[in-house]
């Protein structure tokens, strides 16, 4: 079953490139810089490997957090227009007003 339930299986992906993964690789990037800094070790060029593996795993974790993000998005928008559809009394439509009956009359004061 995983996190999303099965009826979120039917949401489009989100795409590979999102805000979620690419901050989460980010961190994972900096994080290995971080450990080879702290380690006394050139950060850009030691431990190549763990920053490939850290930015991988961060980008993999912010693509899920996306689909389950979207998931619990879908699912509030369902209920709520469920609940629009349950109840029409209390959204009914307003009358619509022109923007002089809104605005108070202007006199100018001299």
């Amino acid at each position: 079953m995983g996190i999303i339930p099965d009826d979120g299986k039917s949401l489009p992906p989100p795409g590979i490139v999102n805000r979620n993964s690419f901050w989460l690789g980010a961190v994972g990037w900096f994080s290995a810089m971080l450990h080879n800094g702290l380690n006394h070790r050139p950060p850009l060029k030691a431990g190549v490997h763990r920053q490939v593996l850290l930015t991988t795993i961060g980008w993999f974790l912010g693509y899920h957090l996306t689909k389950y993000e979207n998931y619990t998005y879908a699912k509030l928008d369902r209920d709520m227009n469920e609940y629009i559809r349950l109840h029409p009394d209390e959204f009914a439509p307003k009358d619509k007003k022109t923007f002089a009956e809104i605005v108070e009359p202007f006199h100018p004061v001299r």
